[in-house]
């Protein structure tokens, strides 16, 4: 129970990589705020939560509107009286060939991965300098932060600025007791890859369901595809106590895809 009374914003947090983040962070005794662009689908994630004997309320946000992330950070407040940890998880991607990228797919993907994770860092932010205790900010990166892949380019350049994002905010916010950090992912088996599956197949980039995300994840050390549960001890370990003396660092969680 190291989140035991630690209040929660999860965006993104209705399914995937975010609801198997707040999954384990219920059992560690958090309190939650499912933030999600489907509000249908945050409430179905918070009342399973509750179920669960969690307390989580369901908050719909565009992540890259500030006036709703300003309204979620608020509702949160409301509910449970602090703000302590905000995951700014949400996020998606369209892949297209390099050659094919339009200036939509950029601002489409860059507005949500990019803008989104900034609005909800400087918000989080206000709210924790306001309450005067530190917080943590904890933003989710990719293997794509890492490394460019040619028919992801957008995705690609809105999870380097995520880094960018970390760092300075990291320094930002340190003389506050902030800490900001994030974690990047490899291949996970979400709602996500399933829509990439299709759109790769589109694209002429694969030939069959399944194949593209076995290509990408033929060089795992670790010999299988990552899935939400995988994710959840770090970003644990993150939200609590534990990573405390830890600020501008991004954790690798792929299983030996990448080595740095």
């Amino acid at each position: 129970m190291r989140l035991k009374d630690k209040v929660v914003l999860i965006t993104g947090g209705a399914q995937g990589i975010g609801f198997g983040i707040a999954s384990r962070l219920a059992a560690e005794g958090a309190r939650l705020s499912i933030v999600d662009i489907h509000l249908e689908q945050a409430q179905v994630a918070a009342d399973e939560l509750t179920k669960a004997g969690a307390q989580a309320i369901a908050i719909r946000a565009d992540v890259a509107e500030r006036s709703q992330i300003q309204a979620a950070i608020k509702q949160t407040v409301e509910t449970f009286g602090q703000l302590d940890v905000m995951f700014n998880n949400a996020g998606f991607n369209k892949p297209m060939p390099f050659l094919e990228i339009t200036e939509d797919n950029w601002n489409a993907i860059m507005r949500v991965n990019g803008l989104g994770v900034l609005i909800g860092t400087q918000e989080a932010a206000k709210q924790m300098i306001k309450q005067g205790n530190g917080g943590k900010i904890i933003n989710t990166a990719s293997i794509a932060a890492r490394q460019g892949y040619p028919d992801f380019t957008p995705y690609c350049a809105s999870k380097f600025a995520v880094v960018a994002i970390i760092q300075a905010a990291a320094r930002a916010f340190a003389q506050y007791k902030i800490t900001v950090n994030g974690f990047s992912p490899g291949v996970v088996a979400t709602p996500l890859w399933k829509t990439l599956d299709k759109d790769l197949m589109e694209m002429g980039a694969s030939s069959k369901p399944g194949e593209a995300i076995d290509e990408f994840s033929k060089g795992i050390l670790l010999g299988r595809t990552a899935t939400p549960d995988d994710l959840g001890g770090t970003g644990a370990f993150l939200a609590s106590s534990d990573s405390d003396y830890m600020t501008g660092q991004i954790v690798a969680i792929d299983g030996g895809m990448i080595l740095v």
